[in-house]
């Protein structure tokens, strides 16, 4: 039984040791991050918008997942989109999520080179050619997400959804976190 217990415990060790954790402070302007909530922006509102054209990315073994989007984006000239869905599997992962709650905020990278995953969802934006992608992973013990990052490639095969917005939809201030 004893050494059951130390095999288990070495297993866990060797497991754990691959997963990598850092939290880093997003680099702001100090002066944003200070300002209150102007009157002048609204609480909420609305961006009107249409799709111009639906595209599916599909991805091979080993692609860069984040890599593969961004390059996709520019091929065809996409300034503004809305990620609607994706599918498929990861050999390995790399994301980021804040990690606080007050400003200047912090964000945590987490990675493992070596655990791999179900995509249960992705969702974001494209915005002015900018890529923001939120992607939900899933093993059989946990599913988690959090900002695509590089160094997340496909295993089986990915498959992503964009929504590409017509030419007239703006985008500019949808994550600017000084915008408010």
């Amino acid at each position: 039984m004893c050494k059951l217990i130390v095999i288990l415990l070495t297993a866990a060790g060797v497991l754990s040791a691959q997963q990598t954790r850092r939290e880093v402070p997003n680099p702001t302007n100090p002066a944003d991050d200070a300002k209150a909530n102007s009157d002048k922006i609204p609480s909420v509102y609305a961006i009107p918008g249409n799709f111009k054209q639906v595209l599916v990315l599909r991805f091979k073994f080993d692609t860069e997942l984040l890599a593969g989007i961004e390059a996709m984006v520019k091929q065809h000239n996409i300034k503004n989109a809305v990620i609607l869905a994706a599918v498929g599997s990861v050999r390995n992962w790399h994301i980021h999520a804040v990690s606080n709650r007050v400003f200047p905020s912090k964000n945590m990278f987490a990675k493992d080179p070596t655990e791999p995953a179900d995509i249960a969802g992705m969702s974001g934006y494209v915005i002015n050619g900018r890529v923001h992608a939120h992607i939900t992973l899933s093993t059989m013990e946990r599913a988690f997400g959090g900002h695509l990052e590089p160094g997340t490639n496909v295993f089986t095969f990915a498959a992503v959804t964009l929504g590409v917005m017509t030419d007239s939809v703006d985008f500019t201030y949808l994550d600017d976190k000084a915008y408010r």
